[in-house]
């Protein structure tokens, strides 16, 4: 695990400011990161934070949610069933690029003396601003400042406002303003290397967007007219259309000309000025992108000129006070205030902005495992969204939640037809995909997890308990839980001894890829069982609260009493794999067989494992890439006593490296439940500064998104201990020892509160009452919310602590049911000489 225990920034560099990522000096060496730490999206709408100028970059990004490429996936060994369509996300044409030459030297930051620099991403504003003063080659002193948003109000716009001033002479200035095709390579700076290409050499790294070998857009449309230039394109493979338009607006009292030209690939607004010292230059750009699967793109380009119309028509500044408007209502639903603790502040509000720029605008789309800051893991939706997203979006944006999951709603034919391809009934969602066909390639770790049909009917049944949204229930909710309980139906079987028959689920992959194709994956069991009772009940809370509703889904759906009631019976019988002589829950039915890895001694050059060891030596011991069991402590809390929750936590996290994003905010969560708060703490620093440290060496590829939902977890769960069991909202909080209290903002059956923790009591106050009164438990007390006044509820201390950490030494020395002694090592050859010179094999 990549700890980060002291404030891991520079903060010469990277100066605190609750409100703001601010950087004070250009850099080089970590373009890739800080052009995503600085990317401004909306949802729909992603542009990287590179140098507005060009030419310096690591990758030049612009991404719209869903836009992808297509292509046949070629097998080695083809086998019935395999995944056929690869998809990547496309980079779209870039209109961010502005030039600057003054005296006809151009602006180019790696190579200009700055004398002044600073670069701010605004959480209150939803803006990118740079500020710097330039000392060209001749000695003239030049102010540019810029301000870029991805507009939450309108989601297919962004503006951008480029200002020049020269300070102390006079000087021939020049802007040229571009759109340029990168995802094709006609960037005449770069060779003809698209922005999604891998390098030749590099190291493999699965992690990463794939390699499109041949031209992507095909162009469609060019239009110029005056200030205003649009380029349309139809992807080749996918047939998807996409048309970006750009205008522009000068405001100077300096003399000017302007030229424009258009080809296939770039657009270019050329503005000469006959510039005076003191005399300021401001160009406005507004741009506008919109796709389609089917829409032509004649009919896009008029959508887009609509688009720029209306922002020409509100206005610059109007857009810019919109933007700051939409970010104080989102911070009045979101903000997450932790008292004394500016440093953990801002990077706390950096996560949660993250979610709006990934979420906010989807519209019916769904959360990309990058969101749109980067092509890292081909723009692809995982389960990310349902387990790490959702969570955050229900409790805080219930109107995002919704449309998040209606994305889920529309792919659910696909996985109808994916379900039939693998001999089953009812529907298994694709684990990775854009278009709804599975694009997982490597079925062990993709397709074998079927656990993420559960995972989407967790987030249905939680957003429908926490909403009581009747209609979206009635209107594609229960088609999901109906559809994937036949599926588990289906997929387990029975087995019928002398006791209880029992209930099976084999051959399948759990959130742990490093341990794949099991039998009886405790997570999946768990959160299967979840399932088929959801579906059961909901099927009869339908019949009830809305029986025409109900009528039509059983005509829809087909369901019947008895296929119902099989699902109540799976459920019911469900095998729990649990040692008893080890008091633990395996997580799969053979893992405890396995000899355990060391990793307290695995050096971190060999980190992460799977870009170091072949799949087989990794599947063949007790290692996880990330929390499994854990995950289930979590999602399935009430199903498991303290005692099991503190026996598996301590069994499992020596064995867990981290090398997933996903795992250090489980792992926050679990550890301040069951008392150790010192490494809740570690696990919780960790994860907010996956990306603002880089501390996984890829946030250059993007958002690791799911990591900044679960930050709002580790929050809200673990140190608030909140828990939302069937429908019922408990909280045990385990606030960290050093902070003065804990703030945070939820919503509730329609009801908007403010919850603040301290050390000895936890504060309700109603901001926005629903249409009914709503009940939490503090400890097992219920605390009825008041409309009128807040309710004071006290602590007796934040729950137990304990000190350390479990280390593998806990582990090793354990024995199995069968009596065998549980022994860790290290798979790996080190080749060294003797003092014979000759070759040494090390026995660990």
């Amino acid at each position: 695990m990549r700890f980060a225990d002291t404030d891991p920034l520079d903060r010469s560099r990277f100066p605190i400011d609750e409100w703001a990522l601010v950087e004070t000096e250009f850099s080089e060496s970590d373009l890739g990161v800080t052009e995503t730490l600085f990317a401004t999206g909306n949802g729909f709408l992603g542009m990287r934070g590179n140098v507005i100028e060009g030419r310096v970059k690591y990758q030049h990004g612009t991404f719209v949610n869903g836009f992808h490429e297509t292509w046949p996936i070629r097998h080695a060994e083809e086998a019935f069933g395999f995944a056929r369509v690869g998809q990547t996300i496309v980079n779209a044409p870039d209109s961010k690029t502005i030039r600057l030459y003054i005296d006809d030297e151009p602006l180019i930051l790696s190579d200009a003396e700055l004398l002044d620099y600073e670069r701010r991403l605004d959480f209150r504003d939803g803006t990118l601003t740079r500020r710097l003063e330039w000392r060209t080659p001749s000695g003239k002193r030049v102010l540019v400042t810029s301000r870029r948003i991805a507009s939450f109000t309108d989601r297919h716009l962004a503006v951008t406002d480029y200002d020049v001033e020269l300070l102390d002479q006079d000087a021939a200035v020049t802007i040229v303003s571009l759109i340029l095709n990168r995802q094709d390579g006609r960037d005449e700076y770069r060779g003809g290397v698209s922005a999604t290409t891998i390098v030749p050499g590099a190291a493999f790294d699965p992690r990463k967007a794939e390699q499109i070998g041949e031209r992507v857009l095909q162009p469609r449309l060019q239009r110029h007219s005056g200030a205003r230039y649009q380029l349309g394109y139809r992807t080749t493979n996918s047939d998807m259309g996409i048309v970006v338009g750009v205008d522009h607006y000068l405001l100077t009292e300096n003399p000017y000309t302007v030229s424009g030209e258009i080809d296939d690939d770039i657009a270019q607004h050329t503005i000469q000025v006959r510039a005076q010292a003191g005399k300021p230059i401001r160009l406005t750009k507004t741009a506008s992108y919109h796709t389609s699967t089917s829409v032509p793109v004649r009919e896009l380009a008029d959508r887009s000129s609509r688009t720029l119309d209306r922002a020409r028509d509100t206005g610059t500044d109007r857009l810019f006070e919109d933007q700051r408007e939409w970010l104080d209502r989102y911070w009045e639903q979101t903000d997450v205030e932790v008292g004394g603790e500016a440093e953990l502040q801002q990077a706390i509000r950096w996560n949660l902005f993250q979610l709006a720029q990934a979420s906010a605008r989807t519209d019916g789309g769904g959360v990309a495992a990058k969101g749109v800051s980067g092509s890292g893991y081909s723009g692809h939706y995982f389960w990310d969204s349902e387990i790490y997203v959702m969570p955050f979006l229900t409790y805080t944006n219930p109107t995002v939640a919704r449309n998040v999951l209606r994305f889920r709603v529309k792919m659910l034919e696909a996985a109808r037809a994916r379900a039939l391809e693998l001999n089953q009934r009812g529907a298994l969602f694709p684990w990775r995909t854009i278009n709804g066909q599975e694009s997982s390639a490597y079925y062990a770790a993709g397709t074998a997890q079927y656990h993420i049909d559960a995972d989407i009917s967790h987030a249905v049944v939680q957003y429908a308990l926490a909403t009581q949204d009747i209609e979206f229930l009635a209107h594609g909710g229960i088609d999901i839980l109906v559809e994937t309980a036949r599926l588990w139906e289906d997929l387990g079987f029975w087995r019928f001894g002398t006791g209880d028959d029992v209930f099976h689920i084999h051959g399948v992959t759990g959130p742990d890829e490093y341990t794949t194709v099991v039998n009886d994956n405790l997570y999946t069991n768990v959160m299967a069982r979840a399932n088929l009772a959801a579906a059961a009940y909901a099927v009869d809370q339908l019949a009830i609260s809305a029986p025409l509703a109900y009528d039509r889904a059983l005509a829809r759906l087909g369901f019947t009493l008895g296929e119902v009631g099989e699902w109540r019976r799976a459920a019911a019988h469900m095998h729990i794999p649990f040692d008893e002589g080890l008091g633990i829950h395996p997580q799969d039915s053979a893992f405890l067989q396995k000899e355990l890895w060391d990793l307290e001694h695995t050096p971190e050059t060999k980190r992460p494992l799977l870009l170091h060891y072949h799949p087989l030596v990794i599947y063949r011991f007790q290692v996880l890439k990330q929390a499994d069991v854990v995950l289930a402590l979590l999602l399935q809390s009430e199903r498991f006593t303290a005692e099991q929750k503190l026996a598996d936590f301590e069994y499992y996290d020596p064995l867990t490296t981290g090398d997933s994003t996903l795992s250090a905010v489980v792992q926050s969560v679990i550890a301040a439940e069951v008392g150790y708060a010192d490494l809740a703490m570690r696990y919780f620093r960790s994860a907010l500064y996956v990306d603002l440290a880089d501390l996984h060496h890829n946030a250059a590829d993007g958002v690791h998104v799911a990591s900044t939902g679960g930050v709002w977890a580790a929050l809200i769960n673990g140190f608030a201990g909140f828990r939302d069991p069937t429908g019922s909202y408990r909280f045990d909080p385990r606030l960290p020892k050093d902070w003065s209290s804990l703030k945070f903002r939820m919503t509730l059956r329609g009801t908007r509160f403010l919850a603040t923790v301290e050390q000895d009591r936890m504060v309700f106050e109603v901001l926005e009452a629903g249409p009914e009164p709503v009940e939490v438990q503090v400890r097992g007390a219920k605390v009825r919310l008041d409309p009128e006044a807040p309710v004071v509820v006290p602590l007796a201390g934040q729950g137990p602590r304990l000190a350390g950490a479990p280390t593998m030494s806990d582990v090793r020395g354990g024995r199995r049911s069968d009596g065998s002694l549980l022994t860790a090592t290290i798979p790996t050859l080190s080749l060294d000489l003797d003092s014979e010179g000759a070759v040494a094999f090390p026995i660990d």
